[in-house]
């Protein structure tokens, strides 16, 4: 298959944008040295520098909400779709084409080492596992897997796309952290409870701690080898922590996400955690080794700035939902979020989970629009004033990008 028979073209707000700027639609973003001389604004905030704007990216930001993507999966099937490099890089570049991304992630899934460690996976369309851990035994029958020989084609999908995206567009590889690999691989499948996994937890806790510690291995040599490969920054991404208590969450998967970003801590690359609905585990969550704290939409970022501390960056944290919003509302979502990371460095701008499938492109568009022409020039601030005073802001900001 050609990648140039599944491509298709931005459309709505973002096709006229591209004819303002003098580029014809479906035209794919230059690819020059001289583009970005300096480090791009993605990677300067996660490392809390100054930046020209509040860099802005959507996790899920490459599926099924862009045409172009349901026409690459009418012809090939999701796990197809991952373990073909070629397939793979189309659709990472895809939101990078139609919007102004300010970083691109890859495309894979968070189960795709886990094969390597001697599990037989399915989609259905989530993950489906044909032989899911139940016993201290099935624990010890797991290996540690070696990515080169494993997922080969992962990092042949990050060297394509690095000869393919702008500078100012750095790659971000990922993985699965160990506590929410351990739910899907115990319960078998996904849950909104993983009762079993949790019992697994409690009645086997140190078979618990032997899987933990294995996956942990695991993904730091996933991680490790997509960083070789060439990517510029490293997620992990806990969709399932919250299930956890704060003692829970301190005593099994902490040590594990410690011990796989301890294991990349000499990688001059940033490292993102990425707790999903931990907004009481966040006191414990900043002593993962991650340089970037990732916030769901629960969760104010001032807040989390405030438990977080000056040191780390936070990265997040509109209501994925808020892109349903008539462009008004939507637009006072964003200045909110905005407001709340306050006015020092240190702010991706991002959703608060991944986006919905059923959301309008054309949302995504005025999203990355509005927040690159709310803070231009501000140097990593919105505004001078304290994430206290929100509503001053939320004027000020709204004036200042209308008047």
């Amino acid at each position: 298959m050609s990648l140039f028979d599944v491509r298709a073209r931005p459309g709505g707000e973002e096709e006229k944008k591209q004819e303002k700027r003098g580029v014809p639609p479906g035209v794919e973003h230059p690819k020059s040295d001289s583009v970005q001389a300096l480090e791009p604004p993605f990677l300067s905030a996660c490392r809390r520098r100054p930046v020209p704007h509040t860099p802005v990216w959507i996790m899920r930001q490459a599926g099924r909400y862009l045409p172009e993507y349901r026409a690459v999966r009418e012809k090939v099937g999701f796990l197809a779709l991952t373990k073909t490099p070629e397939l793979a890089a189309e659709v990472t570049l895809q939101p990078i084409r139609r919007f102004e991304m300010d970083a691109a992630i890859l495309f894979s899934d968070i189960m795709t080492p886990v094969e390597g460690m001697g599990i037989r996976l399915d989609f259905d369309p989530g993950p489906v596992l044909e032989n899911p851990v139940r016993t201290p035994a099935d624990v010890e029958g797991l290996r540690v897997a070696d990515p080169h020989e494993t997922v080969p084609f992962v990092m042949e999908t990050i060297r394509i796309l690095r000869g393919e995206l702008p500078p100012s567009a750095p790659l971000i590889g990922f993985a699965g952290a160990p506590w929410t690999l351990f739910c899907y691989m115990v319960e078998g499948k996904g849950s909104k409870t993983f009762i079993r996994a949790k019992s697994f937890l409690f009645a086997e806790s140190e078979a618990s701690r032997v899987l933990l510690g294995k996956l942990a291995d695991t993904m730091t040599a996933y991680l490790r080898a997509q960083a070789e490969a060439g990517a510029q920054a490293l997620m992990l991404f806990d969709s399932w922590a919250g299930l956890l208590s704060p003692h829970e969450f301190r005593a099994f998967a902490l040590p594990a996400v410690q011990r796989t970003l301890g294991g990349l801590e000499d990688l001059d690359v940033p490292l993102i955690y990425f707790p999903n609905n931990g907004s009481t585990l966040l006191d414990e969550a900043r002593t993962s080794g991650a340089h970037v704290m990732g916030i769901d939409w629960r969760t104010p970022l001032s807040r989390a700035r405030g438990i977080l501390g000056p040191e780390l960056a936070v990265q997040g944290n509109l209501d994925p939902a808020a892109l349903f919003a008539p462009r008004e509302a939507l637009g006072g979502q964003i200045r909110r979020v905005l407001e709340e990371a306050g006015d020092g460095p240190g702010h991706i701008f991002n959703l608060g989970h991944g986006i919905e499938r059923q959301t309008d492109p054309d949302a995504v568009a005025y999203l990355v629009d509005r927040v690159h022409e709310w803070t231009e020039g501000r140097c990593g601030s919105v505004a001078s004033v304290s994430p206290g005073v929100a509503e001053a802001g939320h004027a000020r900001i709204g004036e200042e990008a209308e008047g």
